[in-house]
């Protein structure tokens, strides 16, 4: 989002961000103070909660009082809460005879629900009837897309896929440092994303080499703390260091090996980055990844399986020359997944349905 706010606004648009205010930290705090001076129309933060609650109402009321007092040519919403809002009040709006684009992303959310469960098929319903407010649907990935149509169904409205992208800062090489570890997790500090995937799969990586290996958690989370005690527990405590959330490619810094383990992504930027910095990247067979590292990768295994995991991080620090002739072609990579490339795609999409209202 942020490398999409400066390409969109070095090209002289007007941009606004309108985000909940009740996740995030210090880190966070950071990054959009960088990228406030690109956003003409405000950084607007409000509690936007994750789950369904009373307070979504307040929120919609909120949201629309900002809107329409902006007056904004597009709305993109990301994400469940934000495809409502933006949906909701592009509709409402556009009733009022104002023209707007309404556009939705979705990005784990609402997908993640079993279609099985009548929860799951009340979301869905709910998406199919939201998906008429919308003037196009962007996925960041085919993945994405396929868990749509299979759980929603095939889009009724225009819809593309635009792979996210990094800028040209985020695809220069990171050097190592001297006092680097063999591997690395970079990431939020809850289940979702797999730390302790990552430290059950370092163990066994361990036990697979036959001697001791360094590894480096970076981040925050709601999860800290049962981390730092499974790392006590698995004895790994010298071996393992925890370090709070930094900036990315000041932790890229650390090591030549990323590891992604996630149990479920979309398209993680994390895998982007750390391509675009030079890194080996080893993941989940989950979401997007398979479509940047290449479906047939050897980096890549099932999430949640640690043993499989750990074979992949085995030959990462005993094959001379494995992350080199495992990862992506680089130019191709620059051509696919640049953030030029992804503005210029939404760009394009928010004109022409904005000449078709």
């Amino acid at each position: 989002m942020r490398d999409l706010v400066e390409q969109h606004a070095q090209a002289g648009h007007e941009i606004g961000i309108l985000c909940d205010s009740s996740t995030g930290g210090e880190h966070e705090d950071r990054l959009f103070e960088q990228i406030r001076p690109h956003l003409a129309l405000g950084l607007i933060r409000m509690p936007i909660r994750r789950a369904v609650g009373p307070g979504d109402l307040k929120a919609l009321w909120a949201s629309y009082k900002t809107i329409k007092s902006l007056q904004p040519d597009v709305l993109h919403g990301h994400g469940a809460k934000g495809g409502v809002l933006a949906r909701a009040i592009g509709s409402v709006l556009r009733v009022g005879r104002y023209r707007v684009a309404r556009f939705y992303s979705p990005h784990g959310g609402s997908l993640h629900f079993d279609p099985a469960s009548l929860s799951g098929r009340s979301v869905f319903a709910i998406e199919r009837i939201l998906e008429r407010f919308a003037d196009q649907l962007l996925f960041v990935c085919a993945y994405e897309q396929g868990v749509y149509e299979k759980k929603v169904g095939k889009p009724r409205r225009p819809s593309a896929i635009v792979y996210n992208g990094i800028s040209d800062r985020d695809l220069q090489p990171v050097p190592t440092r001297s006092d680097a570890v063999d591997f690395l997790y970079v990431g939020m500090l809850r289940d979702l994303k797999g730390p302790d995937v990552f430290m059950d799969a370092f163990a066994r990586t361990e036990r697979i080499v036959g001697r001791p290996l360094s590894a480096l958690i970076i981040g925050d989370g709601p999860d800290r703390d049962k981390y730092d005690a499974m790392r006590a527990r698995l004895g790994l405590g010298r071996r393992i260091g925890m370090l709070p959330a930094m900036p990315v490619r000041q932790a890229f810094a650390m090591s030549d090996t990323v590891v992604v383990p996630s149990r479920a992504e979309a398209m993680p930027y994390i895998v982007l980055e750390a391509l675009g910095a030079g890194k080996t990247v080893i993941a989940s067979r989950i979401g997007g990844i398979p479509e940047v590292l290449g479906e047939a990768s050897e980096a890549l295994a099932t999430p949640g399986d640690a043993e499989e995991l750990a074979s992949i991080m085995a030959k990462a620090v005993t094959t001379p020359g494995w992350g080199r002739n495992t990862m992506p072609d680089p130019d191709g990579f620059r051509a696919t997944f640049s953030a030029g490339a992804m503005a210029d795609a939404i760009m394009t999409a928010y004109r022409t349905r904005l000449a078709a209202i």
